[in-house]
């Protein structure tokens, strides 16, 4: 199998922390690269776990439809700012964290106090602006998950009524690139590729730890299918019943019938259960009164 190296060429923090890295994959067989391309970007942008604020409870408010006195932003606008928070949870259970802050003030993300398991990635992110004299009360929760899940309407009816619930994405990668570029041409005149994989992440990972996770997870995917045995197997014969290991001898048909069926082989009874009467009477020098014998005798058994 040819052997391919990987290089990243290039690896950018902005601004919010989101970070970018570019790597270059090859030499390739032809067909390859897109086969790498394909599934490395889906796995990356559906597969991998993440964290997000599933949840945020606002004091005194009890809907996503109403305003804050002595709050810039209204409900929606605090909600939406908290579902762009950029997270790192590394617990598996729920993380709440909780900021109480009297105006004026700006508060952002690095105001929200959470546990030391959680870390947030943006901490100058706007939350709300609170005005002189009012008071901002929030608790926020954060969840660790996979994908993107939608708030579920009938769970939240059953949920405390001023907990209101957010559209998760827990995707911690946002944008995912790659183009392919032919390489030199090998001996016999076969054509190499080489993948150019571009990806962006919310800095709640790296772009080199996001990739190796997700070739494991390929590598766990397929693993199975490198043992799997085509073998069939064969099904074992049912054990002859009792009877059927009789011998001949103990039927005491008469002589012409016995020797006649002992010159065609027939030592036992389960050899005589393969005959039907037609067979019987094809039996050399056996008659119809010697088949009707045998048939007599066997239902003796």
């Amino acid at each position: 199998m040819l052997q391919y190296q990987i290089d990243r060429i290039d690896h950018q923090v902005s601004n919010d922390r989101s970070q970018t890295g570019v790597f270059l994959i090859g030499p390739l067989e032809r067909g390859q690269a897109t086969t790498l391309g394909n599934s490395l970007r889906r796995v990356l942008m559906g597969g991998l776990e993440g964290s997000a604020v599933t949840a945020v409870r606002i004091a005194g408010i009890n809907h996503e439809y109403a305003t804050i006195p002595g709050v810039r932003e209204d409900v929606l606008d605090i909600l939406l700012n908290c579902k762009q928070l950029s997270v790192n949870s590394r617990s598996e259970d729920l993380e709440i964290g909780r900021i109480v802050v009297s105006g004026p003030a700006n508060i952002k993300a690095k105001d929200i106090q959470f546990s030391s398991q959680v870390e947030v990635v943006d901490g100058e992110r706007p939350i709300a602006t609170v005005n002189d004299g009012h008071n901002l009360e929030l608790e926020l929760h954060v969840e660790r998950g996979i994908g993107y899940r939608p708030v579920d309407r009938h769970n939240e009816e059953t949920s405390a009524i001023d907990l209101l619930q957010i559209d998760a994405v827990f995707m911690p990668i946002t944008r995912v690139n790659f183009t392919i570029d032919e390489t030199a041409v090998a001996e016999g005149g076969s054509t190499r590729e080489r993948l150019k994989l571009e990806l962006v992440t919310d800095g709640s990972t790296s772009p080199d730890d996001a990739l190796a996770e997700a070739a494991n997870q390929l590598i766990e995917l397929f693993q199975p299918l490198a043992t799997v045995s085509m073998v069939e197997e064969i099904p074992e014969e049912p054990e002859p019943a009792a009877e059927a290991q009789i011998p001949l001898e103990e039927l005491n048909l008469s002589v012409r019938a016995y020797n006649c069926l002992k010159r065609a082989q027939v030592n036992s009874v389960s050899d005589l259960m393969g005959f039907s009467y037609e067979d019987l009477l094809e039996i050399k020098n056996f008659g119809s009164k010697s088949a009707d014998e045998v048939i007599e005798a066997l239902e003796r058994i």
